[in-house]
């Protein structure tokens, strides 16, 4: 009766990566990852000459019980005078009965290649807490001897490791999340059964200058985890004078993405994503919803 219990658990855990059940995902997913690249990858922090905020918001497979909801809220920036960066994140991410939260650090040293290509690595330090609310878990067998009234929570120290190659028309990163592999422990029969899987992520971008008024770019991200196989992500978008954009979006083997945004006098950005399911699973939401927030400050280096 105890395996029952572990398995509506950690079924829970999984769903709440916001990815499909055949991936094994432990990470959040957000269709807007092409403007919040520093979550995936600590490499960019510092890559610019000025600190920025990012939130995000996703609502996954709206219109089911207890669907994933993940935010995080993110702030990164260079050093004055040397080749470093600096930021930090937190995010929640709340599947019905499971709530996983994570906090981090970051620190990135970058480097010039040629005259406009330059190599940045990163590395962010935290901690993830995973959290399950037995009161919220109902048993097919109501005799089950087994903590359903219990809360329980696991903290594990987490660290992530990415490197960046960018230049003004181009970025390609690599990252590699959870990379202690700690056991969750959230009652004490699971002990040992669960693992944090080490993620790997793939980045890259390209940005064509149409003209003097349009721009478009086409991204790219692949994910994966050993040994679950790697999804894959292609989106395009069209950009109007740097400030409005518009983008498709398509995830193998889940979901077409459609994409709005809005860039107010370079500062202020604001963006919409809307997920339509291919999987199974469309029959029983009405898509995925997303919002982008983000600021960014006064240049604090030439």
């Amino acid at each position: 009766m105890r395996k029952r219990l572990t398995y509506l658990v950690f079924l829970g855990l999984l769903i709440s990566a916001s990815m499909q059940e055949i991936k094994g995902q432990q990470l959040p997913l957000y269709t807007q990852f092409m403007f919040n690249s520093y979550i995936f990858n600590p490499a960019v922090a510092g890559t610019n000459n000025y600190y920025q905020a990012r939130l995000n918001g996703r609502i996954q497979w709206a219109g089911m019980t207890d669907s994933p909801q993940t935010s995080s809220l993110s702030f990164y920036g260079p050093h004055r005078s040397k080749d470093m960066g600096f930021g930090g994140y937190i995010y929640s991410d709340v599947t019905g009965p499971s709530t996983r939260n994570g906090l981090y650090g970051t620190y990135a040293y970058n480097l010039q290649v040629d005259n406009e290509t330059r190599l940045s690595m990163g590395l962010s330090a935290g901690a993830i807490q995973n959290r399950v609310d037995g009161t919220r878990i109902s048993l097919l067998d109501p005799g089950d001897p087994v903590p359903v009234n219990a809360v329980s929570s696991d903290f594990s120290p987490d660290a992530t490791l990415g490197v960046y190659l960018y230049a003004p028309s181009f970025h390609v990163g690599f990252s590699a999340h959870q990379l202690f592999g700690n056991t969750l422990a959230l009652y004490d029969e699971d002990k040992g059964l669960n693992k944090l899987k080490t993620h790997f992520y793939l980045t890259g971008g390209y940005r064509y200058q149409l003209n003097f008024v349009y721009s478009l770019e086409p991204s790219i991200m692949v994910r994966g985890s050993i040994p679950t196989p790697l999804q894959t992500e292609f989106s395009l978008k069209a950009y109007y004078h740097n400030m409005l954009w518009l983008g498709v979006s398509v995830r193998t083997q889940d979901a077409v993405s459609f994409l709005v945004g809005y860039t107010h006098e370079n500062r202020f950005h604001f963006g919409y994503s809307y997920d339509m399911s291919f999987s199974p699973i469309r029959h029983h939401n009405s898509g995925s919803h997303e919002i982008f927030l983000g600021m960014r400050f006064n240049p604090v280096k030439n």
